[in-house]
């Protein structure tokens, strides 16, 4: 029995874009505390080799950056329609997918941005991928059934789509 039709996909979706919430605010805090380290006046360079000040700058600016893109995910999470798929239909973005590779299974969704999440969700580890990993591109289109493989360097890695939500 394939386990991942029994994964709500609605709720697997909303519980994702909690922890990416939380993970927003913790680096937007880190950042304002960056940032104020590096505007608070004991950050002055006190000779022309103090570089405290500079450093932090490039800190700060770096932390905004990654809030800045880390927003970004979550719109996505927070606004991409989510579709179900039928084992019939083609794998495209939202969808959930069962993969196998050497008889291992593991569970995938693939959405346009957020990759590298990864969460234990109803009894399953469940990883989002983006369109653009070499899994995504690799699975966009498929069928379940469909056998293929991706070459990562000098390795060959066969996969088989065996469910899709």
């Amino acid at each position: 029995m394939c386990l991942l039709y029994l994964v709500n996909k609605k709720l697997l979706i909303e519980f994702i874009t909690r922890q990416i919430a939380q993970e927003l605010k913790a680096i937007t805090d880190a950042a304002q505390s960056t940032y104020d380290e590096a505007t608070h006046e004991d950050s002055k360079a006190e000779n022309k080799y103090d570089t405290r000040g500079l450093e932090a700058s490039y800190l700060a600016g770096a932390q905004a950056k990654r809030v800045s893109d880390m927003k970004e995910v979550l719109a996505v999470f927070e606004n991409l329609p989510i579709k179900n798929f039928n084992s019939d239909q083609k794998i495209m973005p939202t969808a959930l997918v069962e993969v196998s590779q050497n008889d291992k299974f593991s569970y995938v969704l693939l959405m346009p941005k957020g990759g590298g999440q990864s969460v234990q969700f109803e009894g399953q580890t469940i990883q989002v991928i983006t369109t653009e990993s070499p899994l995504g591109r690799a699975l966009i289109g498929r069928e379940v059934g469909d056998s293929f493989e991706i070459e990562l360097g000098a390795k060959r890695l066969d996969y088989e789509v065996i469910s899709l939500r």
